[in-house]
């Protein structure tokens, strides 16, 4: 009870903050301000999320422009945009945005820094109800889409196949399909398996139970050995009833954040992640992942620093 009274402290609190700019007939000092947010895919969750996130930005900070919102492959996909400076904030998987730090030069100004661990991605291996792959290594001579190229999906995929003992060079015929197409290509048969890594539930997998049964292998024989070469991952289930499956299963969760560049303005930082509390029922409305976006969990974005701009808002909501 008392996390869910500093949840909507914080709630409350970020609302009137920002609500003072959107005021009639005043003026903000972010009018001007111009964001690219990268996503996902259309089906995932990062897309629904951006663009309740672009109207709840544009109405709280009273910019003259909606962020633009893009669609893309995915948290790789995504960083190499905000190292370009083709987007300003972006959704990421820790692992990849761990890895995006490793690569870039102390000092940077283009360095990878995060607003806000907003929720945990599951790791789901989908394939249809009729299949029968139990396992991660059942799927051994199956037609998978590993995920798209330069997505976080892909990275994860390949990551879980290796400890599972499988390449897939020479264990299976991969295909390298994000979301909307892996959906499309199990609706027609064309794939026995496929890799997502997204909230819980995403639009996407949902569709596709409605019209081809499904399951979620378990991972549970591989929690202990990924976790012990990967600690950024944790172990995680999925309820039953999810997607119509019958039985819960276990799986492994990463951490999501919103990402930006260490350049962003301080005030910016600030202001982004306040209209991201401020908005939590409206991103709930999209997407039930963003009931778990928490005040305490939020600062969780180890290795990745962050943003000053994001440290006042929590030191302000820790001390008011």
């Amino acid at each position: 009870m008392v996390e869910r009274r500093t949840v909507l402290r914080g709630l409350l609190s970020g609302a009137a903050a920002l609500g003072l700019l959107a005021l009639p007939g005043c003026s903000s000092r972010f009018a001007g301000v111009r964001l690219t947010l990268a996503t996902g895919g259309t089906q995932g969750v990062y897309y629904n999320l951006g663009n309740s996130l672009a109207d709840a930005w544009q109405a709280q900070l009273g910019m003259d422009a909606r962020p633009v919102v893009l669609s893309t492959a995915g948290s790789v996909d995504n960083l190499e945009r905000l190292a370009s400076r083709t987007a300003d904030v972006v959704f990421s998987q820790v692992d990849t945005a761990a890895d995006q730090l490793a690569r870039t030069a102390t000092g940077d100004p283009g360095s990878p820094r995060a607003l806000a661990r907003i929720y945990d991605d599951v790791v789901h291996v989908v394939v249809p109800a009729s299949s029968s792959a139990g396992r991660l290594a059942d799927l051994r001579g199956a037609r998978v889409s590993v995920g798209a190229p330069d997505s976080g999906v892909r990275v994860i995929a390949e990551r879980l196949l290796a400890v599972a003992g499988l390449s897939p060079a020479t264990d299976f015929q991969a295909f390298q399909l994000g979301i909307n197409d892996s959906v499309e290509a199990m609706t027609g048969g064309r794939i026995d398996a496929f890799f997502w890594v997204g909230g819980l539930p995403t639009r996407g997998v949902t569709a596709l139970a409605q019209t081809v049964p499904i399951r979620l292998l378990n991972l549970e024989d591989l929690i202990t050995p990924v976790r012990g070469a990967f600690p950024v991952y944790a172990a995680g289930t999925v309820p039953a009833q999810s997607y119509g499956i019958p039985d819960p299963i276990t799986t492994l969760l990463v951490r999501n954040f919103l990402v930006v560049r260490a350049e962003m303005p301080d005030d910016v930082a600030n202001a982004l992640v306040g209209g991201l509390f401020a908005a939590q029922e409206q991103l709930a409305a999209v997407s039930p992942a963003a009931l778990t976006i928490d005040l305490r969990a939020a600062i969780g974005t180890q290795p990745v620093p962050l943003h000053p701009g994001a440290e006042r808002f929590f030191r302000a909501e820790k001390d008011p």
